[in-house]
């Protein structure tokens, strides 16, 4: 394994109280590895202690994707039902911890944001994105996976049950109008340089506020929520993961064919 590559696909940097993460697969459209989502969450944790982050900015590299989910190379190695739960669980851990994340967070996205991108965006506070973002959950036509219990309850909390249905079901990619209007994002930009430059702005705005009030809201918005625990929907995951449509997904993604779902 060459650890400096695996190093490199996240890159966190700091300055002036605004800490960077750059998600640094533009090859993979920013597909998340086990360890990226490891070490976003490590990051998340370094803010709740070190007190000259003030805020933490998300953004994918390259010009095409803020990240489009989880690697799908990742799920080759999935051999037993356990797989799955803990996989689940990963998410749920790291994307609470995000989302409880000391300091504000601000998702810049461009390009193609889905599945466990869009789940990390939405566990942002907030959403800034270009005239080319395309937002989604398409797991219906792809893998026949299942969202994690806690994005399910993110996302109804953001956008509505009806509209997570709706996102799910027709597993298309939402454009940049459409997600503003619902909630998926809160601004929308021309294009990158404009995008890195409100970024830039809307994170300096924050680093200068008052924290303990940033942070006051950032949690009492979460104690409005509930949040459905992991062990909820692990009959809905081990229903999906460990079905013969899961492994017929795979086989399909990963060969550029179209799946054929039998309900089994």
């Amino acid at each position: 394994m060459d650890l400096a590559a695996e190093a490199d696909d996240l890159v966190f940097e700091c300055n002036d109280g605004i800490g960077r993460i750059t998600f640094n697969r533009p090859q993979a459209r920013n597909a998340f590895t086990f360890a990226m989502y490891e070490r976003l969450a490590a990051i998340c944790e370094e803010a709740n202690g070190d007190q000259s982050i003030k805020v933490l900015v998300l953004r994918g590299a390259g010009d095409k994707a803020f990240a489009s989910g989880t690697d799908i190379n990742q799920f080759r190695e999935f051999r037993t039902p356990q797989d799955a739960i803990d996989y689940e669980n990963r998410i749920d851990r790291v994307l609470t911890t995000l989302e409880q994340c000391r300091v504000p967070t601000i998702a810049a996205i461009n390009g193609f944001c889905t599945g466990g991108g869009a789940g990390i965006a939405a566990a942002c506070d907030l959403r800034i994105g270009t005239k080319t973002a395309k937002i989604g959950f398409p797991i219906a036509r792809t893998l026949g996976n299942c969202l994690s219990m806690s994005n399910v309850s993110r996302l109804t909390a953001l956008v509505g049950a009806a509209r997570v249905k709706d996102l799910i079901f027709t597993a298309r990619l939402v454009d940049a109008a459409e997600a503003a209007s619902v909630g998926l994002l809160g601004e929308v930009v021309d294009d990158i340089a404009a995008l890195d430059r409100r970024t830039e702005e809307v994170a300096r705005l924050l680093a200068s506020h008052a924290p303990l009030t940033l942070n006051a809201t950032k949690q009492a918005v979460a104690r409005l929520q509930r949040r459905l625990t992991p062990d909820e929907g692990e009959d809905l995951i081990l229903m999906c993961y460990t079905s013969q449509d899961f492994r017929e997904g795979l086989d399909a993604f990963l060969n550029k064919r179209a799946p054929q779902w039998r309900g089994q």
